[in-house]
């Protein structure tokens, strides 16, 4: 490996640092949400709503962030103020009505909104010449570390606080200043390189994006609508612990998500690099599966079941879905595309909240869920075949 290649994985092993620090905080957070906004008196179709309407959040505002993350120039102004919004989590420490911690949930996934295609454009940008694939899978690995640790973190201050929510939530202050200061540090080292990939002066693309790219997009938003969220498979996981008091052990459920979702996010990357979108054919079947288990469970097997099959999909979601970004699009106008991606990718994880939530609230079949969830993924399955066209490779 010549001096080049390993400066190039040092910057993208930095960026996944930052990564994994913001993961401990509002991984941690999510991992205990549904259970909290339970017990604060929200029913299932809230709890999905909510978590949906911030994923909507989450990835909508992209269209905007990503724009003007292209068009100023300034992608490491979009990285602070997003990574900073992630103080909303520890903030959940003093709630006590439902709807006070949601606009909070929804505060922390709007920062992600802000920081994330900024973040995406610097890795896309650092990673020519390694592949962008292995890029966005080790980024995606370091993130999940993050990931891990959170819900194991927020686990264990609730086993010693027998099931305290608020001192759980206050303990992530300590994650969120260690974020910081690690965002500044990396700051220090890499500005300069990634000014070197993309300046102010870059002209934006005027041409609108393939039919390609729109199929694309229109696949994965089918495939997402179709996948019960992972804030419902602890929302039931919580209903079915509430009894015995041992709330604690619903983030270990969201540890297991993480903990597959890791190495499925770095090898689907290699994979990626070999055989392009194809390779997303399998999370779109893995999304069938994943519903069943969670529906039919009646005890925690069932829902472990369902919780490793997510983890697969979600590693892919976070690595491959978005690296197949970059071979619709040319890297010129990628902060934008990125931002008409996830737009699209967000109103999916709405729209299957309130769906899922509904399901779940009026006891639907589980013959109308399979069903409705195969009908999903067959539209998924038929859009990515149609965009198999023209694609971009550096």
């Amino acid at each position: 490996m010549d001096d080049k290649t390993k400066s190039i994985y040092f910057m993208i092993t930095l960026i996944g640092i930052v990564s994994m620090m913001g993961d401990i905080v509002y991984e941690g957070g999510r991992g205990i949400i549904p259970s909290y906004l339970q017990i604060l008196g929200a029913s299932a179709f809230i709890v999905g709503l909510v978590t949906g309407l911030g994923d909507f959040i989450g990835y909508a505002i992209r269209l905007v962030s990503g724009y003007l993350s292209d068009r100023i120039g300034t992608y490491w102004m979009f990285m602070f103020l997003g990574y900073g919004l992630i103080i909303a989590i520890p903030l959940l420490s003093v709630t006590n009505f439902w709807f006070a911690a949601a606009f909070l949930v929804l505060m922390e996934r709007l920062g992600k909104a802000i920081r994330a295609p900024a973040r995406d454009a610097i890795v896309s940008i650092v990673s020519r010449g390694v592949g962008v694939g292995k890029a966005f899978g080790l980024h995606e690995l370091l993130d999940q570390v993050g990931a891990v640790l959170g819900p194991l973190f927020v686990s264990i201050i609730l086993y010693l606080t027998f099931n305290n929510y608020s001192i759980t939530f206050a303990s992530l202050f300590v994650p969120y200043t260690i974020l910081v200061a690690t965002l500044f540090y990396v700051y220090s080292k890499i500005r300069v390189k990634v000014s070197e990939g993309q300046s102010v002066g870059d002209k934006i693309l005027s041409k609108p994006f393939s039919k390609d790219f729109y199929l694309y997009s229109l696949a994965v938003f089918a495939n997402v609508l179709g996948l019960v969220p992972a804030s419902l498979i602890l929302y039931k996981a919580s209903t079915i612990l509430s009894s015995s008091n041992m709330e604690w052990v619903v983030p270990l459920l969201f540890m297991l998500i993480q903990l597959i979702d890791a190495p499925s996010a770095l090898f689907s990357g290699i994979v990626f690099d070999r055989v392009g979108t194809r390779v997303l054919t399998v999370s779109f079947i893995l999304s069938i599966f994943t519903c069943f288990f969670a529906f039919q469970a009646i005890d925690l097997t069932y829902l472990i079941i369902s919780c490793i099959f997510y983890g697969i999909v979600l590693g892919m979601q976070e690595s491959v879905y978005r690296a197949a970004v970059s071979y619709y699009v040319p890297k010129e106008s990628r902060g934008t595309a990125y931002g008409v991606f996830n737009t699209v990718y967000g109103v999916g994880f709405l729209l299957s909240g309130a769906v899922f939530g509904l399901f779940l609230d009026t006891g639907a079949g589980i013959l109308y869920i399979v069903s409705y969830t195969i009908l999903m993924q067959a539209l998924a399955l038929s859009c990515l075949i149609k965009s198999y066209g023209r694609q971009f490779k550096e």
